[in-house]
C-alpha cells in the first residue's frame, strides 16, 4: 500500500470516527427534547429486550453449564475435591466477562442487524426524507427510541443472563460434580463481591450504547439500494462486535481502579 493510500485510509477512518461522535451528540441532544414518543420506545424495548430473551438465556445457560463442567474437571485434576469451589469460579467469570460480552455480541447480531436493515431500507426508499418534509426529525423519531432501548435493555438482559448462567452452573455442579445446591450457593456468597456484579453491569451499558450508535449510524448512511442495505447490515454487526470486544479490554483495565 502506497503512502497516499495509507493517508487516504487513515483520513477515512478518522472521518468515520468523527461521524460517530457527531451522531452520538445529536442523538443525546434529541433524547431530551419533546415530544417524547413513549409508545415507540416501548415497542423498541419489547423488540430489543423481550424478543431477545430466548437466544440470550439459552446461550448463557449452556455457557454456565460448560464453564462449570470444564472448570470443575480441571480443579479436581489439580487437587481432588477442590471443585467444591466451583460456584464462585463460575459466577465471577460469568458476572465479569461472559454474560455482558456474550449478551452484547448476541444483541449485535440480532438487534444490530435489524436496526441497520430497517433504517437503511427507510433511507434508500426515501422514507427518511419524507419524515423531514413532515417536520419530524429522523434522529429523534428513529434513533432515540432504539438508543434508549439498547441502553436500558442490554443491562437488563445481562442481569437475567447472570442469573441463568449461574443456574446452569449449579445444574452441572449437582449432576456431574455431585456438589449440592446449598454448597454451591454458599461458596458464591462467600467469595463474590458487589464489584463483580457491577463490573458486568457497567460494561453492558457501554455495549448497549455501542450497538445502538453503530447500527443506527450505518442505517442512516446507507447508499445503493438493496445491495447497500446488505452492506450496512454486515458493517453494523461486524463493527459492533469488534467494538464490544475491544472496549471490553479497556473497560476491564479501567474498572480495576474502582475496586
Amino acid at each position: 500500500m502506497s503512502s497516499t493510500d495509507s493517508k487516504s485510509a487513515a483520513l477515512k477512518f478518522f472521518e468515520e470516527v468523527g461521524g460517530y461522535f457527531i451522531f452520538l451528540k445529536e442523538t443525546v441532544k434529541w433524547t431530551f427534547k419533546p415530544p417524547f414518543d413513549s409508545k415507540n420506545l416501548i415497542l423498541q424495548m419489547t423488540e430489543i429486550g423481550y424478543n431477545s430473551l430466548p437466544v440470550t438465556t439459552i446461550t448463557l445457560f449452556f455457557t454456565g453449564m460448560v464453564m462449570a463442567y470444564q472448570i470443575g474437571r480441571a480443579m479436581d485434576a489439580l487437587m481432588s475435591g477442590s471443585s467444591v469451589f466451583i460456584g464462585s469460579a463460575v459466577t465471577i467469570s460469568l458476572f465479569r466477562e461472559l454474560c455482558p460480552v456474550l449478551t452484547g455480541l448476541l444483541l449485535a447480531g440480532r438487534v444490530g442487524s435489524s436496526i441497520a436493515a430497517e433504517i437503511g431500507t427507510m433511507k434508500v426508499t426515501e422514507q427518511i426524507d419524507a419524515l423531514r418534509t413532515l417536520s419530524a426529525n429522523p434522529i429523534q423519531y428513529l434513533a432515540v427510541p432504539r438508543f434508549l432501548s439498547c441502553l436500558i435493555m442490554t443491562p437488563a438482559l445481562t442481569v437475567l443472563t447472570d442469573l441463568v448462567g449461574v443456574l446452569g452452573g449449579a445444574f452441572i455442579a449437582y449432576i456431574s460434580l455431585e456438589i449440592t445446591i446449598d454448597k454451591y450457593v454458599s461458596n458464591i456468597l462467600q467469595y463474590i463481591k458487589l464489584m463483580d456484579f457491577l463490573t458486568g453491569l457497567i460494561k453492558s451499558l457501554f455495549f448497549g450504547v455501542e450497538i445502538a450508535l453503530i447500527s443506527c449510524y450505518q442505517g442512516f448512511n446507507t447508499e445503493g439500494g438493496a445491495e447497500g442495505v446488505g452492506r450496512s447490515t454486515i458493517r453494523a454487526v461486524v463493527k459492533s462486535s469488534m467494538v464490544i470486544l475491544i472496549s471490553d479490554y479497556f473497560l476491564t483495565y479501567l474498572l480495576q481502579f474502582l475496586e
